[in-house]
């Protein structure tokens, strides 16, 4: 039976990390940072005025999907991803995107692969109206293998204070709606590296095909739907009390951030059709299923 843990990820150890993470940064808050570390964006406000602006940041990278782009040749659509990815974040938060900055690092810089890194991401602000400003492209020899890079950025939009979604809002009796994803994401690639370990060494991946058609590395590596349009038009309604963007630490982990204590949440996992590719890895790695709740989205992008 394979679990996330053996594939190198330890989601209690990370759980650690980011405790100790969180004590260093608070001591650097003053007045006008507006939420504590562990919601999906950092809220800072750029005045008193209850009817101002407040800036929301996220910082985040694409993951060892990474790896599995570079391994099946699919890398046009990681910058995709990430804007994407991050963009959903601040829409948590109540806020609409402004501008993005980039991070690229690589062993030895390839102009193609930056060039084509740096479209994707382009592509992806210009359908969603994000400005890319900056950011930075690193050469560090040695610290990457042959072929490898990273990517990362950081995401800055606004949202007025007395729009904000941080949760406080939700009440006993709350519904909670789903809205779909369209495949895994951003998350979950290190398991599924390990799931298809085989296939991805004999470059086989292409000879699995889903019920739509589609191979298995191109389902694999369906770009991280943004849900900006899908939200956009109840951002601004109290009806809507909160959000939870379903990444890693799954469904119940990602809800639980914008649900205030003692409250807690109740989940009909038979309510919605899990989707295909979903039981493709569970039962080629014979995943246990409490393991693939906490791993993957399992068709829920957005609660």
């Amino acid at each position: 039976m394979t679990d996330y843990a053996s594939s190198g990820v330890d989601l209690g150890r990370a759980g650690s990390a980011k405790a100790r993470i969180a004590q260093a940064a608070r001591s650097t808050f003053g007045p006008r940072v507006l939420t504590d570390v562990g919601h999906f964006g950092g809220f800072f406000a750029l005045s008193d005025s209850p009817d101002s602006n407040v800036l929301v940041a996220s910082a985040d990278g694409v993951g060892t999907k990474l790896l599995l782009g570079i391994q099946t040749g699919r890398i046009d659509g990681l910058g995709r991803d990430l804007i994407q990815h991050c963009i959903n974040d601040i829409l948590m938060c109540g806020a609409r995107p402004l501008f993005f900055l980039d991070y690229m690092a690589f062993g030895k810089l390839d102009p193609d692969i930056a060039a084509t890194l740096a479209e994707s991401l382009a592509a992806a602000c210009r359908d969603h109206g994000v400005a890319l400003i900056g950011g930075e492209t690193a050469e560090m020899p040695g610290l990457y293998e042959p072929g490898h890079f990273d990517l990362a950025g950081t995401i800055v939009g606004q949202v007025r204070r007395d729009n904000i979604l941080d949760g406080s809002r939700v009440r006993v009796g709350d519904v909670l709606l789903g809205i779909a994803s369209n495949g895994l994401h951003t998350n979950g690639y290190s398991l599924v590296r390990q799931v298809f370990s085989r296939e991805i060494a004999e470059k086989t991946l292409a000879k699995s095909v889903l019920s739509d058609g589609r191979t298995l590395d191109e389902a694999l590596m369906t770009s991280h739907r943004c849900y900006l349009r899908s939200l956009d038009g109840l951002l601004d309604h109290s009806g809507l009390h909160a959000l939870a963007h379903i990444t890693g630490g799954g469904l119940e982990e990602n809800t639980m951030r914008v649900i205030p204590k003692p409250l807690r949440i109740e989940v009909n996992w038979e309510s919605w059709k899990r989707p295909e590719l979903f039981g493709m890895i569970q039962k080629h790695g014979s995943i246990a299923e409490n393991e693939m709740r906490r791993v993957f989205n399992l068709g829920i992008g957005v609660v």
